[in-house]
């Protein structure tokens, strides 16, 4: 009997064990994570091609025409009102010098005229 008691006992311990087992609940797996899809993104928009816009560049032309006299020796020079001999002298000089400039003047008026 005492091998069956024992038997008994080994049986039972089993099925007690195999019950415990059966009234566990599973756990429960965990959710499978799934990596969403990448989202792709629009496409940007290519930049429109660069305008090209051409600048005239002026070409310099000179205003003073090629063949536009130098100025003349004036006859009011320092050394001419220097040397003169009074004050009528002096006058004279003055006075051929400021027709010269206001003829030349004429000259260059017209001249820059010409280039506006």
């Amino acid at each position: 009997m005492r091998r069956s008691s024992v038997r008994m006992a080994s049986v039972g311990l089993a099925c007690l064990s195999l019950g415990a087992c059966a009234t566990l609940k599973p756990k429960p797996q965990p959710p499978l994570i799934i990596p969403a899809p990448p989202v792709e993104k629009a496409a940007p928009t290519p930049a429109p091609p660069p305008v090209v816009v051409r600048v005239p560049v002026p070409v310099k032309e000179a205003c003073v025409p090629k063949n536009f006299p130098r100025a003349p020796r004036y006859p009011d020079s320092d050394a001419a009102l220097r040397d003169a001999g009074g004050a009528a002298d002096r006058y004279q000089l003055m006075a051929a010098g400021r027709l010269l400039r206001d003829r030349r003047l004429a000259e260059l008026e017209k001249a820059i005229d010409a280039c506006r």
